[in-house]
């Protein structure tokens, strides 16, 4: 319960700023304890901005030094990329293949005979399809009482098993039925009468219940001689050694096969930039000089100051939060390592172990703390050389430390350090009983609360004795009145 306050009107004075005054004074362990948590937070956000840095390091690691497509691509040339083109994937081996295409393979097509006279009515459909390729499947179709020919095409199109494109020209009143797939082999077999008397309504008006559909034009498989050697295949895409090629007409090309050096060489150029970018962050934040007189600022001490002023205030009291934080430094000195160890795996070139055989050094300037230099030509001349030990130098998938590749060691020991400051300043999602600088806020909050409330009672003390103070000086008063009305009133 709150006390009755008197606000000096006996004693003239303004009590209300004379217990604020002396609230002032009891209120500065509360603005320690809220300055104190203040920085934990602080400190808290500064701890997970360096791991967002070294989880952007570690993404940037896996998605272009650990993956074999990422690092070991190949470039393909044709001759005549409007006859074929191709693709090749990152095993495939550096080759050259003339290629004569005498024709590319054409899918089948069904243009109805008659007119179209789709009656309305409820029915399966059962067909037996047969792709380009020869593959076969069994297919049903509900077509349904309320269904029209609009719909019915639709159906039709949508059903993935059949591989058909449908349409109806009214200006001919011709339906026409494509198989998405290329080759000799396709057919489409109507399995019974219903479906039969279906597609004769389409205008098919020679189908036969149990016969293929009339009215087709038949695909053809591509007929081409690669190396020498004649062949066909019902698709114009298909792959040979791992290189995808793609026929596109009739004539001639040659295909080329080569590593494509500018890839692996960027990937790591990348890494270099990356890696430079990461430690130099986090050096400047165990290096930060930190401003012990600058405290965070009470509410109170922000309303006597500007914007600005409050700007700089914070920028010097948010500083050297983790000024040689042990977590960080061990970090950085185990990634040093990892990066400057020899690789020792049997497929790995000799010449190309360490990463300053191939062009990647320390910087000579120990003020840079551990800045890798990039020698662009040392680089690409071993890539041009041996990709494949380069790829091996980042990935070897050895099991102890000198035997893992680089961009392995790199990934232990950045995930390793991610779970130690996880530990010590949580996550997003994380509630504060989860890591050890939340506990201490929960901590702080309570004795925050304890403390507020014992502040509520000290004041409400001090009016209570100002009070009992105003109402003596009004007793005093008030007889100093009667009396000398008394004495007043006997002369």
């Amino acid at each position: 319960m709150s006390t009755m306050r008197i606000s000096g009107l006996a004693s003239g004075m303004d009590i209300d700023q004379m217990v604020k005054d002396l609230m002032k004074a009891e209120r500065m362990p509360l603005d320690k304890l809220t300055q104190k948590k203040q920085t934990l937070e602080w400190q808290r956000d500064d701890y997970r901005s360096m791991n967002v840095l070294l989880q952007d390091l570690d993404n940037y690691i896996f998605s272009n030094l650990t993956l074999q497509s990422s690092m070991l691509k190949k470039k393909v040339t044709s001759s005549n990329d409007s006859v074929v083109t191709a693709t090749a994937s990152a095993s495939a081996a550096n080759v050259s293949m003339n290629i004569n295409v005498a024709k590319i393979a054409t899918s089948a097509t069904w243009i109805s005979t008659g007119t179209e006279n789709f009656a309305q009515g409820a029915r399966t459909l059962s067909l037996n399809v047969t792709n380009g390729d020869g593959s076969t499947k069994a297919v049903t179709l509900s077509i349904d009482a309320s269904d029209t020919l609009d719909t019915v095409l639709a159906k039709l199109n949508n059903h993935n098993d059949l591989g058909i494109t449908a349409f109806y020209d009214s200006v001919q009143d011709k339906v026409v039925i494509t198989k998405k797939d290329t080759g000799a082999a396709a057919s489409l077999v109507l399995n019974d009468a219903d479906t039969a008397a279906f597609f004769q309504q389409l205008g098919f008006s020679d189908a036969v219940a149990g016969a293929e559909l009339t009215g087709k034009t038949a695909g053809q498989d591509a007929q081409f001689t690669i190396n020498g050697l004649t062949t066909t295949r019902p698709s114009n895409t298909f792959t040979l050694g791992n290189v995808t090629y793609t026929l596109k007409a009739a004539g001639s090309a040659t295909i080329a096969t080569a590593n494509d050096t500018d890839a692996i060489f960027n990937a790591i150029k990348g890494f270099v930039d990356k890696y430079n970018d990461t430690i130099s962050k986090i050096n400047a934040k165990l290096s930060e000089q930190r401003y012990r007189d600058y405290l965070p600022l009470t509410d109170e001490q922000k309303e006597a100051m500007t914007e600005k002023q409050v700007e700089l205030w914070e920028e010097k009291a948010k500083s050297g939060l983790l000024r040689g934080d042990t977590i960080l430094s061990s970090g950085l000195n185990q990634m040093r390592i990892g990066v400057y160890s020899k690789v020792n795996d049997p497929a790995i070139n000799p010449d190309y172990d360490t990463l300053s055989e191939i062009g990647i050094t320390t910087s000579t300037n120990y003020l840079e703390n551990g800045k890798l230099v990039l020698d662009e030509t040392k680089l690409r001349a071993a890539i041009e050389k041996d990709p494949n030990s380069i790829y091996q130098l980042f990935n070897a998938n050895g099991s102890t430390f000198d035997t893992k590749g680089i961009a392995r060691r790199l990934r232990d020991t950045i995930q390793d350090t991610i779970g130690k400051i996880e530990q010590k300043a949580g996550k997003t999602l994380w509630t504060n009983d989860q890591f050890s600088i939340g506990r201490n806020l929960d901590d702080l909050n309570k004795q925050i609360a304890a403390f507020n409330d014992r502040l509520q009672q000290i004041e409400d003390r001090y009016y209570r004795q100002f009070t009992a103070m105003e109402e003596a000086i009004n007793r005093a008063n008030q007889q100093s009145a009667y009396l000398m009305n008394a004495f007043g009133g006997s002369q």
